[in-house]
């Protein structure tokens, strides 16, 4: 061995080192149970991980493995998502029911096994079964890995604050009672900010969430939407917020006074106690874009509360935006740009446009009245390119897929919508009201340039919807109001420095473009994060096939991957 060859031979076996030293492995065991939570003077059992709600918070570096043995000790059939996290070639542990995995059955485990690779900030858990997510979600903390920094000044604290919905009921029986009778879902009872509602709501001010300061520190806040059916406005009295991260990527930092986060997304702010050392309300409430549609119109508060304060006085309340003030939501999401110039793909081979939206199915001829409640006597639905989508129960979507078991699904997802009509106009057609059950997914070659244009429509009513794409991250080139016209829209598309998200928020009556390279192989499902639009159909999925090579092929499913 020549001393060259011995040097480098030292050389590559100290990286090797001392990447395995910071790369680590985490054990966790989540139990999904039973346990009684008081809220609103009330006490009813919610589904639980580890007795906690909100569940654990999850603190990793980039580049850790993440192992987490879920324990099912409930009645009910669950799965845990990992919202945001790329899961590069490891789609088995994706976690979307009946997508990626047969459902974890009560009294069995499972156990989820991923790397995080190149993502830092603020992203979360949650189940992905029915509506167990109302009380099954907690916060995943990726911090920089070891020799790495952020890219502005290291905060003096950070904060999690988690914002969520609560129901007096249970929320099972609230979406199953809706599947029953056809109609919309009651709303929830309240809003919280860690699981609790604050000094607005009755029985809840012991509960309420206090957030320590000292003057003169600056603390990150990661904010992240769980509620389940809404998007919300996030403030603090008298403070400013500096936007630096959303989705687990990086910002230009810009000021703001107002947050909004639409289901699933999060977003990363830097907070300084500069104002008189007192108490201030935090606040969240609803931005509410549909017109006429009933929802939860309350306030969820917790504190921010400087550490030497003498005031006995009450918290200072915030102003907060009206409920349904788009103009707000438009003037901050418009603020949105990658901290530095990216790589977007320019070239596109998958140019696709999606419809989405609500929908009404006709009572079937074998239903009795109380079991079509929606609008005129119909049952409320919703789709994609006019494809309300329909779960398997039999297999799941990767399962079928990777072992070629047919007659699971289809691969006809249209890349158009079947009919081209005025889709935020006034009077649609109601012969476009009723769309089309099926499974249908999407085929996508592996590195294929992918460019998704996602339409609202004003079918029933239009609507803010959070689209949430699994497996990926994507660039929103675009957003805007009306119809989508490539003619004179594509000329706002930036190229430059789009922000890097994995839930957009396409505007009520308008669209938004995105773009991805399909560089992660398997099934991957696209919804809206509106659950109870999930449960009508707003989703679809794409089948991205393997490439080339170990590296560009889904790893094979793990032995313990749960049996429908």
């Amino acid at each position: 061995m020549t001393l060259n060859t011995l040097s480098f031979s030292l050389i590559f076996c100290s990286l090797l080192s001392a990447s395995s030293i910071i790369a680590k492995v985490q054990h966790h065991n989540f139990v999904i149970q039973e346990t009684p939570v008081k809220r609103l003077c009330k006490t009813r059992n919610a589904i639980t991980v580890n007795g906690m709600f909100p569940g654990p918070t999850l603190e990793v570096n980039d580049g850790d493995t993440l192992e987490v043995k879920v324990h099912n000790r409930a009645r009910y059939n669950i799965t845990i998502h990992w919202h945001g996290v790329r899961q590069m070639r490891t789609g088995w542990a994706d976690g979307p029911e009946f997508v990626t995995q047969c459902p974890i059955r009560p009294r069995k485990s499972y156990t989820y096994r991923f790397t995080i690779q190149g993502q830092e900030g603020t992203l979360w858990w949650h189940a992905h079964s029915s509506w167990l997510r109302a009380t099954v979600y907690g916060a995943l903390i990726i911090h920089p890995a070891p020799g790495s920094s952020f890219p502005f000044p290291k905060p003096d604290r950070q904060t999690a604050l988690v914002l969520g919905e609560w129901w007096n009921a249970n929320p099972v029986n609230v979406i199953n009672q809706a599947t029953r009778t056809g109609a919309a879902p009651n709303v929830s009872d309240a809003y919280t900010i860690n699981g609790q509602p604050g000094d607005l709501y009755n029985c809840s001010t012991k509960g309420t969430v206090v957030v320590p300061v000292n003057s003169g520190e600056t603390s990150l806040l990661r904010v992240i939407n769980a509620a389940l059916n809404q998007p919300l406005f996030f403030t603090v009295a008298n403070h400013k917020l500096t936007v630096v991260g959303a989705d687990a990527s990086y910002l230009k930092p810009f000021t703001t006074k107002v947050l909004m986060l639409g289901p699933g997304q999060t977003t990363d702010v830097l907070l300084t106690a500069n104002q008189p050392p007192k108490r201030y309300y935090i606040a969240s409430r609803a931005y509410q874009s549909a017109q006429n549609a009933p929802f939860d119109n309350t306030t969820t508060t917790a504190i921010l509360q400087y550490t030497k304060t003498t005031t006995t006085s009450p918290p200072i309340m915030p102003p907060l935006p009206a409920f349904n003030h788009t103009k707000t939501v438009t003037s901050f999401s418009r603020k949105f740009k990658s901290l530095r110039n990216v790589v977007v793909p320019k070239t596109i081979d998958e140019n696709l446009f999606f419809t989405i939206g609500l929908g009404l199915d006709k009572c079937p001829k074998n239903f009795p009245k109380n079991r079509c409640q929606g609008l005129n006597g119909t049952r409320f639905t919703a789709s994609m390119n006019n494809v309300s989508f329909v779960l398997p129960s039999n297999f799941s979507l990767l399962q079928a897929h990777s072992n070629g078991i047919p007659n699971v699904f289809t691969t006809d997802f249209p890349a158009k919508p079947p009919v081209k009509f005025d889709y935020t106009g006034k009077n649609i057609s109601r012969g476009l009201f009723q769309p089309v059950k099926g499974t249908k997914l999407y085929k996508l070659k592996y590195g294929s340039r992918v460019q998704i244009v996602l339409q609202d429509t004003n079918i029933v009513t239009s609507e803010n919807h959070p689209i949430h794409l699994h497996g990926y991250d994507f660039y929103i080139v675009a957003e805007g109001f009306g119809n989508f016209n490539p003619k004179k829209d594509n000329s706002k598309f930036n190229l430059v420095d789009p922000p890097l998200r994995n839930t957009v928020a396409v505007p009520v009556n308008g669209w938004a473009v995105i773009r991805f390279v399909a560089d992660n192989p398997g099934v991957w499902l696209m919804h809206c994060h509106l659950d109870v639009h999930i449960k009508w159909g707003l989703s679809m999925a794409f089948l991205v096939e393997n490439g080339v090579g170990e590296l560009e092929t889904l790893e094979a499913a793990p032995h313990d991957l749960p049996v429908c």
